[in-house]
């Protein structure tokens, strides 16, 4: 966990913490362990990892260019979906490829891709059936505005802006596991 995602946490009263003389933060021990316990009830662990319809895992696959979001991403994934497969595409065209040869039950595809733009390639998957079961979500650091000439290929999927990630995307994961194939 990131070091500003534990400060918050403290700010927001999620842990209870102290700061020393030159500013540190110093975090009860029964504080993290109630944390700890809240966050296993609330996410199910101990309960069976997502599955596919078949029984097998739970495939994702992420087609982001953005490391830094790669890696946000993949974190929020494990939480909410431990157990489940993630795979992960740094441009349109690698991506496009690996959902064929995967056929990921959730894509989440951002909009501005090298090789091929998110919407573009949205549109190639969504003529080809054998991704008809497979759930979209796409994320994007372009506002509502800025997503208009992309409409066509956003009409009916979840877009989560990238600033809300963290708060937005796990909730539509959860969704996105729960709806048949």
């Amino acid at each position: 966990m990131a070091v500003r995602s534990v400060q918050l946490m403290v700010d927001r009263g999620e842990l209870q913490a102290w700061k020393t003389p030159g500013g540190h933060r110093r975090i009860l021990r029964s504080s993290l362990d109630a944390w700890l316990s809240s966050r296993a009830g609330s996410t199910g662990a101990g309960s069976p990892a997502p599955a596919a319809s078949d029984g097998r895992p739970l495939t994702l696959l992420l087609i982001e260019d953005s490391v830094h979001f790669q890696n946000l991403i993949s974190l929020i994934v494990k939480r909410e979906l431990p157990g489940a497969e993630l795979h992960v595409a740094a441009d349109g065209i690698a991506g496009l490829a690996l959902a064929g040869r995967l056929e990921p039950d959730v894509l989440l595809i951002d909009i501005l891709l090298p090789g091929i733009d998110g919407a573009a390639l949205i549109t190639s998957l969504r003529s080809h059936p054998q991704f008809a079961r497979s759930r979209l979500i796409v994320v994007t650091a372009l506002d509502e505005a800025q997503r208009a000439p992309y409409a066509f290929a956003l009409e009916g999927v979840p877009v989560v802006h990238k600033t809300a990630l963290v708060t937005e995307l796990p909730a539509l994961l959860a969704q996105a596991a729960a709806q048949p194939a």
